[in-house]
């Protein structure tokens, strides 16, 4: 197993409070949790787009001030809604508040709905978007290198622009969400420091295969590249009272049933079971997937299942 396993917890902004994220992060960091990451969306994306639901940089800059030790994240942002300018200087005023925690999540965009109900502008296709993207992770990590940048490409244009203050750390992350395998994995290939996806162990082994041909295009060692998984996971004695748990999520989220998704619920036993063939393929980070309502029985009870794969 390469290294020691990292958790991290995504606690959604929809349907919950402002308090009530702020304490389920500081119990997580006080459990042991390695990292919070929230959305960064308009519009609740799953169940009813109507539902309430907080905006991801100014959650995660509240959690900078609440906690000491865990890195912050968007998982991931949306590269549609900003400037990559823009971008880099919200995550670097994070990077200040939370004195060097921060991490830039981006990704491509995919909710259609909350670029129509704002007018921002959607492009005509994925496949723009995910060039919009391939275009602006370069821009951003030369800005966040404290670069002077001029650039004039097909969707940004910028005249020696330069963003100051620098980043507390001396190389603040950039992690990519997503799972294309023509344009987003070249993009993890070429620019990320990290890369996020979530399936089944055969599906990402396949994944893997992709970004370490992509790797190999661009000259560069897949081991630079953080890898981090993510799952809904929901910790109990029984399976039983992990499931009922979970539908009450679901429930508050109006979300139906089934998730088409890998979701592990049960014991610690059991889950760390079902992580281990992840971090045998070098996924070292796993991410919670949580809605609200946040569960304090998952969070508090991660140490059980670090020690059992430590």
């Amino acid at each position: 197993m390469p290294g020691t396993p990292l958790f991290g917890i995504q606690l959604w902004p929809q349907q919950t409070t402002w308090p009530e994220l702020r304490d389920s992060a500081v119990a997580a960091e006080a459990a042991g949790w390695d990292s919070i990451w929230t959305w960064d969306h308009l519009l609740a994306i799953q169940g009813p787009w109507e539902q309430p639901i907080l905006e991801g940089w100014s959650v995660l800059a509240g959690l900078a001030a609440s906690t000491e030790r865990v890195r912050l994240g968007l998982m991931v942002g949306a590269n549609t809604f900003r400037n990559p300018g823009l971008t880099t200087k919200i995550v670097t005023t994070l990077d200040h508040i939370s004195n060097g925690r921060a991490v830039l999540g981006i990704g491509g965009a995919w909710f259609e709905r909350e670029h129509e109900a704002f007018g921002i502008d959607f492009g005509s296709s994925v496949g723009e978007r995910l060039d919009r993207l391939e275009e602006a992770v370069p821009l951003m990590r030369r800005l966040l290198d404290g670069e002077h940048v001029t650039h004039e490409g097909r969707f940004y244009t910028f005249t020696d622009a330069l963003s100051l203050p620098a980043t507390v750390q001396h190389h603040l992350p950039i992690l990519v969400g997503g799972s294309g395998p023509r344009k987003t994995l070249r993009t993890v290939a070429r620019h990320a420091d990290g890369w996020n996806t979530s399936g089944d162990v055969e599906t990402l082994k396949e994944r893997l295969g992709i970004l370490a041909e992509h790797c190999a295009e661009a000259g560069r060692d897949i081991a630079e590249i953080e890898l981090t998984v993510s799952f809904p996971t929901i910790i109990r004695d029984t399976v039983e009272a992990a499931v009922q748990r979970r539908r009450d999520q679901l429930a508050q989220n109006g979300i139906p049933e089934p998730e088409d998704i890998p979701v592990l619920m049960g014991p610690p036993e059991a889950i760390a079971e079902a992580y281990r063939p992840y971090l045998d393929l070098g996924f070292r980070t796993v991410i919670v997937r949580m809605p609200a309502p946040f569960d304090r029985e998952t969070i508090d009870r991660l140490p059980e299942v670090l020690a059992l794969l430590g």
